[in-house]
């Protein structure tokens, strides 16, 4: 089963229109961040014309104006907000707050590449359960349906797993019924190690889904990259007659235990050409000879 398609807004400078023709489908994903750019913004409009339309939105990284309010705010200080990430709770709830204000709702909130400024394993997961704990509140309250952790290099690095992220969640929750309900990484054919690990059965993303967590995959071409990397030949190794984009996605979306895949899609006509690329997935066979093929260089 190939992955649904959400919509990313990471570097999607006019995000509006396509946000409305993904909505236009029903029950989608829209994902977003206060740190990226006017997106954040824009979508409060959108989500609230689309009732069904699924939102996430993250906490950790702030832009300079953000960190500036904040620091006005007394809720960090000037040192603090040079570093343009936190993870302290304070921090966490007033800028979920502003999140829900400018959104009106959240399905998730991810706590955003918590592995960014700490890396002593100790340190990072108590700052991850402090971050938790504020999100619990929210959840508990009806404000959110619920949180997880959206990482770049989280998992490829062991700063956390799947098993002690669902820890921290019951240690914040005081018990067994917390509100952790998904995890968020990159998968695509750079970052190849999930679709590998989940080909045999293992890693974070069929850990994650095991526990009943939502599987979202971000940059599958790589933040574009893959547009310049991927040769006809191997787009056409991946599905004959298929551009080297297409081919890319369809190998991301086509990963085991995957729920969601994230493309940050510009126009209407990236999103319904995105679409139509991913409509039939690869078999597993077949994405494990292109797995294959990439290992061997």
């Amino acid at each position: 089963m190939t992955a649904v398609l959400g919509l990313g807004t990471y570097r999607v400078r006019t995000v509006e229109e396509p946000a409305r023709t993904a909505c236009s489908d029903g029950r989608v994903w829209l994902d977003t961040a206060p740190n990226y750019a006017t997106a954040h913004q824009t979508l409060g409009p959108v989500i609230a014309d689309h009732s069904r339309a699924m939102v996430t939105t993250k906490t950790g990284f702030f832009t300079g104006q953000e960190g500036a309010t904040a620091v006005a705010d007394g809720v960090l200080t000037p040192e603090e907000a040079a570093v343009g990430h936190s993870l302290h709770p304070g921090f966490t709830r007033w800028q979920t707050d502003r999140s829900l204000a400018a959104l009106s709702r959240a399905d998730i909130v991810f706590v955003h590449n918590p592995e960014h400024t700490h890396q002593d394993r100790a340190v990072l997961h108590a700052r991850l359960r402090g971050a938790f704990s504020v999100l619990e509140e929210y959840a508990t309250a009806g404000r959110i349906a619920g949180y997880g952790v959206a990482t770049w290099s989280g998992f490829q690095h062991q700063a956390f797993t799947v098993p002690e992220l669902l820890g921290l969640a019951k240690e914040a929750a005081g018990s067994g019924e917390h509100h952790l309900g998904a995890v968020q990484q990159p998968v695509s054919l750079v970052m190849v190690r999930p679709i590998a690990l989940a080909l045999d059965g293992r890693g974070p993303l069929v850990q994650a889904r095991a526990a009943g967590l939502l599987t979202f995959g971000s940059s599958p071409l790589h933040g574009g990259e893959l547009l310049d990397l991927a040769t006809p030949e191997l787009a056409d190794f991946i599905r004959p007659g298929t551009s080297s984009a297409a081919a890319c996605l369809l190998a991301a979306a086509s990963c085991p235990s995957l729920d969601v895949v994230l493309l940050s899609a510009s126009t209407p006509q990236h999103w319904n050409a995105a679409k139509d690329a991913i409509a039939c997935p690869l078999e597993p066979g077949q994405l494990r000879r292109v797995t294959d093929v990439l290992a061997q260089g």
